[in-house]
């Protein structure tokens, strides 16, 4: 873990966020699987669960700026990314046609269904305007939603 340890910024995980209001939040942690060359939808994604009232999460995700890409081997971008999935309680995937492309996004469905003792649940965002949708993903996930804030945060929740 060393030498790529210094690839990540783990945020700390709290139990339980507590409102101005004292009423307890559960803090989800979520891995937003995405494709550097689509990051207008991650971004879009981050902004959208950040403006909803009550929900608290720590994101896992590896954004375009974090040099994880330079791990060196598939196997060591693969350990990688499985400790930065680890933590979560989800896996969110953008699904758009792009994603039944990308290796690495394969990659995290494998790991979100097979890597761990319990499977992670995979929920695919229909990314907002696209018509089309990668099989791929539609036919790993758990549950498939569109670009609506109260679909995502409750299927989230589910």
């Amino acid at each position: 873990m060393g030498e790529l340890a210094k690839y990540f910024r783990v945020p700390t995980i709290p139990a339980i966020k507590t409102t101005s209001k004292s009423m307890s939040v559960k803090t989800y942690n979520l891995f937003i699987s995405h494709s550097w060359n689509h990051n207008r939808h991650y971004d879009n994604l981050i902004a959208l669960l950040r403006r909803r009232g009550y929900f608290e999460f720590n994101n896992y995700s590896v954004p375009r700026d974090d040099p994880i890409h330079n791990a060196g081997t598939a196997a060591q971008l693969r350990a990688a990314i499985k400790r930065q999935m680890k933590p979560c309680h989800v896996v969110l995937i953008m699904a758009g046609v792009y994603a039944s492309y990308s290796r690495w996004i394969q990659e995290e469905i494998y790991l979100a269904k097979d890597g761990f003792g319990n499977p992670k649940p995979v929920i695919a965002i229909r990314p907002r305007g696209n018509m089309r949708i990668s099989r791929v993903v539609v036919d790993a996930a758990d549950k498939v939603v569109g670009w609506n804030t109260e679909s995502i945060v409750n299927a989230i929740r589910a």
